[in-house]
């Protein structure tokens, strides 16, 4: 008895070069406007000015890593306050889950900036060696003058957009009039260098050549949305009891979508949404894990069916729940009953909980911080009249952007006064002074006299507290008082 061999699965396929044929439409507008936008915001955004004082960055928004801040307009966010960041990546998240249950992988046909730099390289792309049947010729053609002189062409703009592209990236990091007059001069840091090179290299390789590819196997959102889509998710899709069966149909014969209807669909076979798919997927087959809902064969069939006299939505946004009710003659749901169900709302109601949240967290801190850690090699020293003293380091960032001068106070419990209690700043001054955007260090000594109750006790809860002298402003913070009551085991 022979036994047969078999080849193990292969995980990985070869990529076939996939020629897109250009599509006019809605979507396909939609996708043009989103592609502006996001490139403009990325391009754009390190170039806008923004007046913070003397001393200061008047760049709107940037990442300042040198002195671990994040500027974005008027606001700034200092390392300690990371949860801010962590609470927008939170949302972020929260909002991919939004939209993928309420209109699929939306994110990804759309704004993803693989599908935005793809779109741009394949725009450039059609404009070097034209739309689909020229680029197929051409790919198939052995290689002469033209050939090179137009894939010469292409790749040079691609270089010169993943060029820009990382440029764009590094000017978040750094004053960017000043980092561009350093790297046009060669004098900006290797990192700088680097980081483009890294960026232009990745920029060039994943819009160029990788592209879908990236979608199907470097990314692992088609394979989580599965767990966010359900049979409510309008995505794009194909009725197929409209359509089939599909075949060439004579002038005037009528179709399923006539009435009275006839026996053939009105698909014609015509291969437009094929043509026309980034991905280069049949959407006639159904849900497939590489569709990325662009909605381009929406636009391609749509234009297709006002050609031979028939209805829009042979292939459209849809739920496979609506499917299955329009093949037995019944209405689909409402589109605001698919989108507005308890999956979203939760969703949404997270997501805006999170925002408020933020924005009140935003709104509400305190322009200063003070943190007090009292020194425990020795925990108190015992002076020689008897008093007993305890020191303290005192940090305090002023968050604003000018000096400001501060007196500092402390208090026990609830505000109450502490009979006894004296307060020394080191170098016998009244106030403390922090510049503009920095943080101060400062010891403070707390002394009591022998009598007081804080000197008997083991420890005491005190606040300490600053106050601005121009505006009045206060922040303060818990801490203790240590005794000698301690070393009796209080």
């Amino acid at each position: 008895m022979s036994t047969v061999e078999h080849e193990p699965p292969r995980l990985y396929a070869a990529r076939e070069p996939i020629f897109p044929r250009r599509v006019r439409g809605p979507f396909r507008n939609l996708k043009w406007a989103i592609m502006a936008v996001t490139l403009a915001i990325y391009y754009i955004t390190p170039w806008i000015r923004w007046d913070r004082g003397p001393g200061m960055p008047d760049q709107a928004v940037l990442v300042d890593l040198a002195n671990r801040r994040f500027f974005f307009f008027w606001i700034e966010i200092w390392p300690h306050e990371f949860y801010f960041v962590a609470g927008l990546l939170v949302m972020a998240g929260l909002g991919l889950f939004l939209f993928t249950s309420a209109l699929g992988r939306v994110w990804c046909g759309y704004a993803c900036p693989q599908t935005v730099w793809t779109d741009l390289f394949m725009m450039v792309e059609r404009w070097v060696e034209g739309d689909r049947n020229a680029r197929i010729r051409l790919y198939d053609q052995p290689w002469d003058a033209r050939k090179v002189r137009l894939r010469a062409t292409k790749w040079a703009l691609w270089l010169l957009i993943g060029v820009l592209t990382g440029g764009a990236w590094v000017f978040y990091f750094a004053d960017a009039p000043t980092l561009l007059h350093d790297l046009v001069t060669g004098n900006a840091h290797l990192v700088a260098y680097t980081t483009i090179a890294i960026m232009t290299a990745t920029t060039f390789f994943f819009g160029g050549f990788a592209r879908e590819q990236i979608c199907i196997y470097a990314c692992p959102w088609p394979r989580i949305q599965g767990a966010m889509m359900d049979e409510d998710t309008l995505t794009v899709a194909y009725r197929e009891w409209r359509g089939e069966p599909r075949g060439k149909i004579a002038k005037g014969q009528p179709t399923k979508s006539d009435v009275p209807p006839g026996l053939k669909g009105d698909c014609i076979d015509c291969l437009a949404c094929v043509n026309v798919c980034p991905m280069g997927i049949d959407i006639r087959e159904g849900q497939q894990l590489e569709c990325i809902t662009c909605a381009l064969c929406i636009d391609a069939c749509d234009d297709v069916m006002a050609k031979i006299g028939k209805p829009r939505g042979l292939i459209d946004y849809m739920a496979l729940k609506d499917e299955r009710a329009e093949k037995v003659g019944n209405e689909g749901t409402s589109l605001w009953r698919h989108v507005l169900r308890p999956r979203t709302l939760l969703y949404f109601t997270l997501w805006a909980g999170i925002g408020v949240g933020l924005l009140v967290a935003l709104f509400v801190r305190s322009p200063y911080d003070l943190n007090v850690s009292p020194v425990r090699n020795p925990l108190y020293v015992t002076m020689s009249d008897g008093s007993i003293r305890n020191s303290y380091e005192l940090r305090l960032r002023n968050k604003q952007g000018e000096q400001k001068t501060f007196t500092v106070g402390v208090e026990g419990p609830e505000g109450t006064a502490v009979p006894g209690l004296g307060l020394t700043l080191e170098g016998a001054q009244d106030t403390v002074s922090v510049a503009a955007d920095a943080t101060h260090g400062q010891r403070v000594y707390l002394t009591v006299a022998p009598d007081s109750p804080l000197a008997a006790a083991g420890q005491t809860e005190l606040t300490f507290w600053i106050q601005d002298a121009e505006e009045g402003r206060r922040a303060s913070v818990e801490t203790v008082f240590h005794g000698k009551g301690r070393q009796d085991g209080s």
